[in-house]
């Protein structure tokens, strides 16, 4: 009986180390992390704009108009690369920029220097927002239909093929 209780912890541990191995052999994409907001009402927020730019508030995001709302930072390499295809829906959506845990003057340089394609920028110094959006890190890319409910979460930097197999079609979507 002893033999058997001291043996029950190793057990298990092989048990739950076989699970993991087959989940890790079963693949899946790690950029895909499922959003429990999808189909929901965005949180409803108000965050403060970087200065001399407008920030938003609940009523924004439930005003009748389709919005992309991207999170990044000054301070994320990842943010700097997707930067071109933000620019790039520039005029076909209202884009909307969520400072994430950065400071104005960074992020006011990083807009000088690759310019602005957000219609707004509100700053989240603290990350509270991104708490309440579900951010896991930036950037992240959300769209939101005119009532304010989130159509789709994108992970990670934004490229061709996303905005063409994702960010387009939510787009279409959400302006039905």
């Amino acid at each position: 009986m002893r033999y058997l209780l001291a043996i029950l912890p190793l057990g298990v541990l092989a048990l739950l180390a076989g699970i993991f191995l087959l989940r890790l052999e079963q693949g899946g994409d790690p950029a895909i992390i499922p959003s429990a907001l999808i189909g929901k009402p965005a949180p409803t927020l108000t965050l403060a704009g970087l200065p001399g730019h407008d920030g938003f508030g609940p009523t924004e995001l439930a005003d009748g108009k389709m919005k992309l709302i991207n999170f990044w930072a000054s301070w994320c390499a990842p943010c700097r690369i997707e930067h071109p295809m933000l620019s790039s829906l520039k005029g076909s959506v209202a884009l909307y920029g969520v400072a994430y845990k950065d400071k104005a003057e960074q992020a006011l340089g990083f807009l000088d220097e690759l310019g602005n394609p957000f219609d707004r920028i509100a700053v989240d110094p603290d990350g509270r927002a991104a708490i309440e959006w579900g951010v896991y890190g930036v950037p992240e890319t959300y769209i939101v239909d005119g009532k304010g409910v989130i159509i789709l979460k994108h992970v990670g930097p934004l490229d061709a093929a996303a905005i063409r197999d994702e960010i387009l079609p939510a787009i279409e979507t959400a302006r039905r």
